[in-house]
C-alpha cells in the first residue's frame, strides 16, 4: 500500500509540474503614442484556449499556431484586445485599446514583450558581473538579470565618475548605476525590500572635493569659498578601516576617519508616464538619496511602480558626513551583496530604512521644509500601518522621541531623515 501511495504522489507531482509548465508570464511593453507602458500577462494554456490575467484583469483567448489572441476586461468593463506572435522567449504584435479620451473610439498600438523564466529551485546567490551601466533611472531599460524574492545578488558598482576598481573608466560620470534587476512577482503597489548584506571596498582610494555646498555656506564665507572646489584624493586603508587625505599637511597631517561604506544610489524604476530620470536626482522611488544609513546590515524599503520593480544601485561612498556638504563624498567603487524580497499589496510613501536599532524615513524634495514634511508624514504612516497607532498616538511618539537629520544637501533635491528608536515602540502589527 505504501508503494502505491508513493507512486500516486509521484504522478501527482509530475501532473502538477506539467500544469505549472503550461503557465507563462510575459512582460509586455505597449507603445502608447511613444510613451511605453509595461504590463504583466499571466497565461494558462489549455489545449487551444487561454485564460489568466493582465495586470490582475481577467483574460480569455485562444492559440493559433504561434499566435495568441487575447481579450482583457478591466473593472470598468472596458475590453482590450491583443494579437501577439510568440517567437521563442519574445512576443510582438498589436493592442487594440479604448481611446482614453473618447469612449466611442479605439486605438491600435505596437506591443513587444519577453517571457519571464520559471523559478528553478529555492532561493539562491547569484554573481552578476556588469558590462554596462545606466545614467538614468529608466523603466524602459531591459533588465540585466531576473531574480526572485529571497534571492541574493552579489555584484559590483563603479564610482560616481564612472571609474571601476582597477582605475579604468567604464561609464560616463554622473552616478552610473548597476542594473536594473527584475524582481519577479513584484508589481505596482507592492514594496521592494532590499537587505544590504555586505558593502566591501574593492580599491585603495576615493575621490572628493574641498568645497562646501551653497545650501550649507553662509555669506560671510562666500568670497573665500570661491577658491574651493579642488579635487582631494583619499587613501583607503582597508585593513584598518581608515581614510586619510593624501598629502595632507598642517592641521590635517594626522587626520584619519573610520570608513562607513554606503550606497549613495538605490532606486526602483519610476512609474508610468515618467521619462528616464537622471541618476543625480531623487524622488519617491529612491534615487540619488546619498543617505549615510544605506549601509551594511540595514534594510531599505522602496515603492514598486513598475512590473519587476527594476532595482538599480551605485554611487558607492567609503564615507559621507550628514548632508554630503562637500558635494562629493568619498567616492569609490565597491563589491555589493543584497537580498531582495517583496511585501505584496502594501506601498510606502517615501523610502524607508530599518537598522537593528532604528526605523527611518527619508523625505526628498526641492526644499528642506518640504523634505521634512515628507519625512514626518512618512514616519507617521509607518507608525499607523505597522504599529497600530492612531494619529494622536503617533503625534505623541514623534513629539517626544523623533530625531531629524539632514541626509543630502548636494543634489537638485534635498533629503531629511526622520528616525525613531525601535526600543521605544510597541510590537509590530504588520499583517
Amino acid at each position: 500500500m505504501r508503494g502505491v501511495i508513493t507512486a500516486l504522489l509521484v504522478l501527482l507531482s509530475v501532473f502538477a509540474s506539467a500544469v505549472s509548465q503550461a503557465d507563462e508570464v510575459w512582460i509586455l511593453r505597449t507603445d502608447l503614442w511613444r510613451s511605453p507602458a509595461f504590463s504583466t500577462l499571466r497565461v494558462h494554456e489549455d489545449a487551444s484556449r487561454l485564460s489568466g490575467t493582465l495586470d490582475g484583469d481577467a483574460i480569455k483567448g485562444k492559440v493559433e499556431k504561434d499566435w495568441l489572441s487575447i481579450a482583457s476586461t478591466d473593472k470598468q468593463g472596458q475590453v482590450s484586445r491583443y494579437r501577439l506572435q510568440r517567437m521563442g522567449a519574445s512576443v510582438t504584435g498589436t493592442a487594440d485599446l479604448p481611446d482614453p479620451n473618447d469612449a466611442t473610439r479605439r486605438a491600435t498600438h505596437a506591443v513587444t514583450g519577453w517571457q519571464l523564466p520559471e523559478r528553478k529551485g529555492p532561493s539562491r546567490t547569484i554573481d552578476y558581473h556588469p558590462t554596462d551601466y545606466s545614467n538614468t533611472w529608466d523603466a524602459d531599460r531591459h533588465p540585466v538579470l531576473v531574480v526572485w524574492p529571497g534571492d541574493t545578488i552579489h555584484t559590483t558598482t563603479i564610482d560616481s565618475g564612472g571609474v571601476d576598481e582597477n582605475g579604468k573608466t567604464q561609464a560616463l560620470f554622473g552616478n552610473p548605476q548597476t542594473g536594473p534587476f527584475f524582481v519577479a512577482d513584484a508589481e505596482p503597489g507592492d514594496t521592494l525590500v532590499v537587505h544590504i548584506r555586505r558593502l566591501h571596498l574593492n580599491r585603495d582610494y576615493a575621490d572628493s572635493l574641498d568645497t562646501v555646498v551653497g545650501r550649507a555656506l553662509g555669506m560671510s564665507l562666500a568670497s573665500g569659498a570661491a577658491a574651493l572646489g579642488k579635487p582631494v584624493r583619499w587613501t583607503l586603508d582597508r585593513e584598518k578601516g581608515l581614510a586619510r587625505p593624501q598629502g595632507a599637511t598642517g592641521a590635517l597631517a594626522d587626520f584619519a576617519v573610520p570608513v562607513k561604506p554606503m550606497l549613495g544610489g538605490l532606486a526602483v524604476a519610476p512609474g508610468f508616464g515618467m521619462p528616464p530620470i537622471s541618476t543625480g536626482d531623487t524622488a519617491r522611488f529612491g534615487g540619488n538619496m546619498d543617505f549615510n544609513e544605506v549601509v551594511e546590515g540595514n534594510t531599505v524599503y522602496l515603492p514598486v511602480q513598475q512590473p519587476g520593480a527594476l532595482l538599480y544601485m551605485g554611487d558607492a561612498h567609503a564615507l559621507q558626513g550628514d548632508g554630503e556638504t562637500s558635494q562629493y563624498a568619498l567616492e569609490t567603487s565597491m563589491d555589493v551583496t543584497v537580498t531582495v524580497d517583496v511585501i505584496h499589496g502594501r506601498s510606502v510613501s517615501m523610502p524607508r530604512v530599518e537598522s537593528p536599532s532604528q526605523i527611518m524615513v527619508l523625505g526628498q524634495a526641492g526644499s528642506l521644509d518640504e523634505a521634512l514634511k515628507f519625512a514626518s508624514t512618512g514616519m507617521i504612516q509607518w507608525l499607523q500601518q505597522d504599529y497600530g497607532m492612531t494619529l494622536s498616538q503617533a503625534a505623541q511618539v514623534m513629539g517626544s522621541a523623533v530625531h531629524f537629520t539632514v541626509a543630502n544637501l548636494a543634489g537638485r533635491s534635498v533629503g531629511v531623515a526622520a528616525k525613531l528608536d525601535k526600543s521605544l515602540l510597541p510590537a509590530l502589527r504588520r499583517e
